[in-house]
């Protein structure tokens, strides 16, 4: 039975990676920012502590990382998952624009990780999952400050992978293609279907599809495997 930590979780890629740890008899925190309702369903179905907090500060991601150590007794599993995604031309971009979107995708799992790396070190093992984009390894257009922030969490798995190896720790990376989530709901149907005729599938992924590549990353079956940055994309990204 692990131990396993999850932001982002009330929907999504997220609520997905809840549900199939919880599946597995995993006991399982999740972090959420705004929607309660959507947190307790999860809470209430998979048996899940929900905890609120806005990641992107400091002081509520180490509140959030305490409370889950507290509850857990420790955390064996993190996965990264918390974020935001906004089309917007690159001209049009302003400074809260891109500090809020840094904020959320890339220091929020700074904040997460750095507090939550602790007591894995002290255990001597550990598994830490991010969870980037294809956007990240192939950018997208309209998207400079998300492909930006993704691409960074990529470049921070592969060092913190070389740093905290010694320790037992994996670090890696899952990068999601298109994804049927509410995160891609505000795409109309044309470029969904671009999209899909894009991807060498010709299909749109389903959560679960990226759930099941985090719960084999988190598993004993991964523990040779670190510092990698593994597509789910149905080949979109190739």
């Amino acid at each position: 039975m692990k131990r396993v930590f999850i932001t982002g979780g009330s929907r999504g890629i997220g609520r997905a990676c809840v549900e199939y740890f919880a599946k597995q008899g995993d006991r399982v925190v999740f972090v959420y920012r705004n929607d309660d309702f959507a947190a307790e369903t999860v809470s209430e179905s998979c048996g899940a502590l929900a905890i609120k907090a806005d990641l992107s500060v400091a002081e509520e991601a180490v509140r959030a990382v305490r409370d889950a150590v507290e509850h857990l007794g420790g955390i064996d599993v993190l996965v990264n998952n918390a974020g935001i995604s906004q089309i917007k031309l690159f001209t049009d971009i302003s400074d809260e624009d891109w500090q809020r979107m840094i904020s959320t995708n890339l220091s929020g799992a700074f904040f997460v990780t750095r507090e939550a790396v602790k007591p894995m070190i002290s255990a001597k093992q550990g598994r830490i999952i991010n969870i980037g984009s294809m956007w990240g390894k192939c950018g997208a257009s309209c998207e400079v400050h998300y492909s930006a922030a993704k691409a960074a969490l990529s470049g921070m798995t592969k060092a913190l992978a070389k740093e905290v190896g010694p320790s037992g720790i994996t670090v890696n990376c899952v990068e999601p293609g298109v994804i049927a989530t509410d995160m891609n709901s505000e795409l109309d149907s044309e470029t969904m279907s671009q999209l899909c005729d894009e991807t060498p599938l010709g299909r749109v992924g389903k959560p679960s599809d990226v759930a099941k590549l985090v719960g084999f990353l988190a598993s004993d079956d991964a523990d040779f495997i670190t510092g990698q940055i593994i597509g789910v994309d149905g080949g979109f990204a190739i």
